[in-house]
């Protein structure tokens, strides 16, 4: 039995799909915001292993301009402020406030663990009107390190006041799970948009495709 549900924000909480306008109307192309993010989480494993930690409010600008310059691309201030501003306005995906009442209600206990940074993750859970189900936002600039390193799923049991074995992180990305697994989590996949698991990868211990069939599962085993 799990004592705390530890969710990952962006993706897995939020839907980042609503920024596809901004990238078709300045890009040309929806689907150049997945090699912004492809680009912002490379650069986040990057600066964590070398150990030059940046906020990633601070890299998601920076992969931004990456993409714009390989793509020849001269973006203007206003479209940078459109796009940037945006990720704290996501709205959560349709089964993410149902099946956090069904956990809330079943007496679980509730967090989240994201890589954006402490003032960003308040905005993104206070606009998309999740305050009230997580008892603890929590940011990996405490340790400086960006998830998957060890270091942030330590800190949140911590800080959690539980063991390490007592937290399943739920997440949409395979890499994210595979980190908390190896640092001694449970963890559990939403395949989202039918996203395959990584084969060489640590199994999760849970998956499904949306969140309100991992939410079955929980309660299966926790309740």
């Amino acid at each position: 039995m799990n004592s705390v549900i530890l969710f990952d924000v962006n993706e897995t909480l939020l839907d980042l799909s609503v920024l596809q306008p901004h990238f078709d109307r300045i890009f040309g192309d929806a689907a150049v915001m997945q090699q912004w993010f492809s680009v912002l989480l490379h650069s986040s494993v990057v600066t964590t292993l070398v150990g030059a930690h940046q906020d990633f409010g601070s890299l998601a600008g920076a992969a931004l301009d990456v993409v714009a310059a390989r793509r020849g691309i001269d973006l203007a201030e206003d479209e940078r402020v459109a796009i940037l501003g945006t990720v704290r306005e996501l709205p959560p995906h349709p089964d993410v406030v149902p099946s956090l009442e069904r956990l809330r209600t079943a007496g679980l206990r509730l967090a989240t663990l994201t890589n954006s940074a402490p003032a960003m993750v308040s905005d993104q859970i206070s606009n998309a009107g999740l305050s009230d189900y997580f008892e603890q936002l929590i940011s990996v600039d405490e340790v400086r390190a960006f998830k998957p390193a060890p270091e942030p799923y330590r800190m949140a049991a911590s800080k959690l006041g539980v063991d390490l074995e007592q937290v399943l992180l739920i997440a949409a990305h395979d890499w994210d799970v595979f980190g908390a697994l190896r640092a001694g989590c449970g963890a559990a996949f939403i395949a989202r948009g039918g996203r395959t698991y990584h084969p060489l990868y640590d199994k999760p211990d849970l998956i499904g495709p949306d969140l309100n069939r991992v939410t079955d599962q929980i309660l299966e085993i926790d309740v």
